[in-house]
């Protein structure tokens, strides 16, 4: 009864040490991704975002590649956003070269993805269901309603950032209407104000169009 009692004792310690030593890699990895972002290096962020990230970042390059001024309109509002940031943002010759991967990195390095997502923000209370976890997000040492989701990949756990951005169209509709502007209004209001410098008309055009012009 007694070796009965340690075996099944040290089974039970082995898988709490197991899952506390998981739950602390998630935490890790979001701190890996956050100290990345506030220091600009997305080579080095790049590692802490998952699949799907990078699959977002390819299907909304190919849009902003290829994407004509109808096909713009009728994206989400969020990745319409993004279409106009890219090409506002970045040379013809850049996004062309880009996929999803470099062009994260870029955005990362050229303060297009905002340190303010970060910089008062924590992961509390961990749960984990195989390769899926659930952090909850903590901001400025206030429990959030908000889980971020991680998925253990090439046996590290990564942050999926497209799970945030359906939050983030939430926040960003409700901003347009508060605005009083238009959708395009407020967006072109966005980008001038982040570089210095109004749209153009060519911001509409597919990015391999203007190339042959």
């Amino acid at each position: 009864m007694k070796l009965a009692t340690l075996i099944l004792t040290f089974l039970w310690w082995t898988m709490s040490y197991g899952q506390d030593s998981e739950e602390q890699s998630v935490r890790a990895s979001f701190n890996s991704y956050k100290s990345a972002i506030l220091n600009d290096r997305g080579e080095e962020a790049i590692n802490f975002v998952d699949s799907r990230t990078i699959k977002y970042y390819d299907d909304v390059l190919e849009s902003a590649k290829t994407a004509d001024s109808a096909q713009v309109e009728s994206l989400s509002v969020w990745d319409k956003l993004m279409v106009l940031l890219i090409r506002h943002r970045t040379s013809k010759d850049d996004i062309l070269s880009f996929d999803g991967r470099s062009v994260l990195v870029y955005a990362i390095e050229n303060g297009m993805v905002g340190k303010n997502s970060v910089i008062d923000n924590s992961i509390g209370e961990v749960a984990i269901d195989g390769t899926f976890a659930k952090g909850r997000l903590v901001s400025k040492g206030q429990n959030t309603p908000l889980d971020l989701h991680f998925y253990k990949e090439d046996s590290r756990w990564k942050i999926d950032l497209t799970f945030l951005f359906k939050i983030s169209t939430i926040a960003l509709k409700n901003m347009i209407e508060e605005s009083g502007q238009s959708e395009n209004e407020f967006f072109f209001s966005l980008l001038e104000i982040a570089t210095g410098k109004k749209p153009n008309a060519q911001i509409w055009q597919p990015i391999r169009e203007i190339e042959e012009q």
